[in-house]
């Protein structure tokens, strides 16, 4: 179990009662209508709503209907959100994942999206919540998924707004994608742990998300060891510093399409810093939503 506690069965119950109903509450907020989908027309929407976020084309789709229908089939998680306020149902959001190793008591959650215009509604943490509470009800302990390190708000989202721990980085994790989202560059991923009953994650779950001060911890001496310089490309800088800052550029979407060279330089040279950093042992204490990665190379007493 990952070094998880196993949880009484009144204990678990109690836990699932209430992400059920955060979620419920999540879901309200955000104004939509979440259900599991099984419908093979449902499922195709899915696949459409994927394509048109990643702008991938009907050629190179990140999931299929059929596969979909498979997993649904076996067991697995898909779900959607769907928008009504403009009469018929509106798919606006959606979120997929299938389990780990038996003894392992995992969800992997490989896609969740949710369209533009429905931004600012808080509606991926409503999918997330209607996802936890859905893996607690199965013995769910922990969900993994794996987010772009280089994208600021996915980092904010991930390692804030829902309390994931960094687990690992994994360079290169699917080869190269087409799609206008990734553009070419090169597919290093973040792992991350959702661990369903840590106290991060239930005061996350509780609308109290993890904040972490890039200012505070520079002036308790952390140091940086990467950061954009004067021309947004990464500069790096040696440290031994038992916390270091890493800092990303604010858009690198957007640098990918016009400035693929200087994106790339980023890839690599993150790679080399919080990677190296990462396999050497270090922890991921969180991230500043202005930007800052912030690591401690040693167990804070």
């Amino acid at each position: 179990m990952n070094g998880a506690t196993a949880l009484a069965p009144g204990a678990r119950s109690a836990l699932a009662a209430g992400a059920d109903r955060a979620a419920a509450d999540a879901e309200a907020a955000s104004g939509v209508v979440i259900r599991l989908l099984d419908d093979v027309r449902d499922l195709a929407a899915v696949r459409a709503l994927y394509e048109g976020i990643w702008r991938t084309g009907a050629t190179n789709p990140p999931v299929t209907a059929d596969l979909l229908r498979a997993l649904v089939q076996a067991g697995n998680y898909v779900a959607g959100a769907f928008d009504d306020r403009g009469g018929d149902p509106d798919l606006v959001g959606a979120c997929f994942g299938f389990f780990g190793p038996p003894a392992a008591r995992t969800l992997h959650s490989h896609i969740a999206g949710t369209v533009p215009r429905a931004r600012g509604r808080h509606l991926g943490f409503a999918l997330k919540l209607h996802q936890r509470a859905w893996a607690l009800h199965r013995g769910i302990d922990t969900v993994t998924w794996t987010y772009d390190p280089l994208i600021r708000r996915n980092a904010h989202f991930n390692l804030g707004k829902l309390a994931a721990s960094v687990g690992a980085y994994l360079p290169r994790l699917y080869g190269a994608l087409d799609d206008r989202i990734n553009g070419g560059d090169e597919t290093d991923r973040i792992l991350v742990r959702w661990e369903l009953a840590s106290s991060p994650v239930l005061a996350a779950a509780a609308h109290r998300p993890l904040v972490v001060d890039a200012d505070r911890a520079r002036a308790e001496g952390a140091a940086v060891a990467l950061r954009p310089d004067d021309a947004d490309a990464p500069l790096v800088a040696a440290s031994d510093a038992d916390t270091v800052l890493i800092g990303v550029p604010a858009d690198i979407e957007g640098m990918r399409e016009t400035d693929p060279r200087r994106a790339a330089d980023w890839r690599l040279a993150l790679r080399d810093v919080l990677g190296a950093l990462l396999a050497e042992g270090a922890t991921v204490r969180g991230f500043d939503r202005a930007g800052w990665y912030i690591i401690d190379r040693r167990e804070r007493s």
